[in-house]
């Protein structure tokens, strides 16, 4: 038995309280799913600023009623210590995953994303730590390693931020080590690696690019790829992310707290390689897509060159163990958007 499925069956054999923050979110909407449908208490956090009320709906419609009623949520805004304080009442963990996402939205606009991702997090600590809360899970970044050189990237080795999204990132990471040496919280980061999955927005300037694509292949519309394509990422599913939140808050190693960690898988393809596989898999579907090819743009100022992750510390320290590759994730994820995209134009024609 896998150290996640040992922490999935004491959870659902003595159920905690959960604090989600971002819970209408891509992540926050997916631990939302696998908290309740576990069993437990749910309290949600969120001003849908990135995060959509669908994500809610589509999650009540996965669970059944008694496991939705032990969800409440509160439509609240980090950047409002009051705010902060109300979510955290009565709460066991907290999985801070709030925030403004995307590189280029924090070099376009650097005062929100701050505003959010440091002084939103440095709330949410403050109301933690006087909440008494048992253990505080928050979503890091890969960014983090900003100009370091060396690859696979290790926690201990990182280099310069290259935007003010992987400064806010970083910001986290020191605030979290302060408190938990000054007030003795206790805090684990989890440095997220191009996560991807059922539920990812497609839309808007700041979209991902699984999802982004997958919907213009559909639709017929050209990708585009920042660069040459040789860009290269360690893109993690989103099942490993979500296990990792629930090893992280539920650890009872000692030596494990008060960490930061890489979620990803420990394998990397290119933008490429990327669009291929995304490609192959709709034009399985759909004989139109078997030709099309991606449209080739200048670098993205900001963007890290090359990435992929050591998860031997996740996996020696917190027993985590990826459960989806690359390739399988895709697997799960075309079909999702494409069942949902199909779904959509019956009824937009009906």
């Amino acid at each position: 038995m896998s150290e996640y499925e040992k922490v999935q069956n004491a959870l659902q054999a003595e159920p905690k309280c959960w604090l989600i923050t971002g819970v209408a979110g891509f992540i926050g909407s997916n631990l939302l799913e696998t908290l309740l449908k576990l069993n437990q208490t749910v309290v949600g956090l969120d001003n849908f600023a990135t995060g959509h009320q669908y994500n809610l709906d589509k999650v009540r419609a996965l669970v059944d009623a008694e496991q939705w009623s032990r969800f409440t949520f509160h439509e609240l805004d980090i950047r409002k210590p009051h705010d902060c304080a109300k979510a955290v009442e009565g709460v066991d963990y907290v999985l801070h995953q709030a925030a403004l996402g995307s590189v280029p939205r924090s070099i376009n606009d650097p005062f929100s994303t701050n505003e959010t991702n440091s002084t939103g997090f440095l709330n949410m600590l403050i109301a933690a730590r006087d909440a008494k809360v048992k253990r505080f899970v928050y979503a890091a970044s890969s960014s983090t390693y900003g100009d370091h050189p060396g690859l696979p990237k290790k926690e201990d080795l990182i280099g310069k931020p290259l935007s003010p999204y992987a400064v806010t990132k970083y910001v986290n990471e020191l605030y979290a080590d302060v408190f938990a040496r000054t007030y003795g919280m206790q805090t684990i980061g989890l440095r997220y690696f191009n996560v991807f999955g059922p539920r990812q927005d497609p839309k808007g300037a700041y979209a991902a690019v699984i999802p982004r694509w997958i919907e213009e292949l559909y639709r017929g519309t050209p990708c585009r790829i920042n660069g040459d394509g040789e860009t290269s990422r360690d893109f993690c599913f989103i099942d490993n992310t979500v296990q990792m939140n629930l090893l992280a808050a539920t650890t009872t190693k000692d030596e494990a707290v008060n960490q930061v960690y890489n979620v990803a898988v420990g394998c990397r393809a290119t933008l490429n390689q990327l669009y291929a596989e995304i490609r192959d898999r709709l034009a399985a579907r759909f004989d139109r897509i078997s030709g099309m090819d991606p449209v080739y743009d200048d670098f993205r100022p900001g963007d890290v060159r090359h990435s992929l992750a050591d998860i031997s510390k996740a996996a020696d320290l917190l027993g985590y163990l990826p459960t989806h590759t690359l390739q399988q994730g895709l697997d799960v994820t075309t079909d999702w958007f494409i069942d949902g995209f199909e779904t959509a134009d019956r009824l937009s024609t009906a």
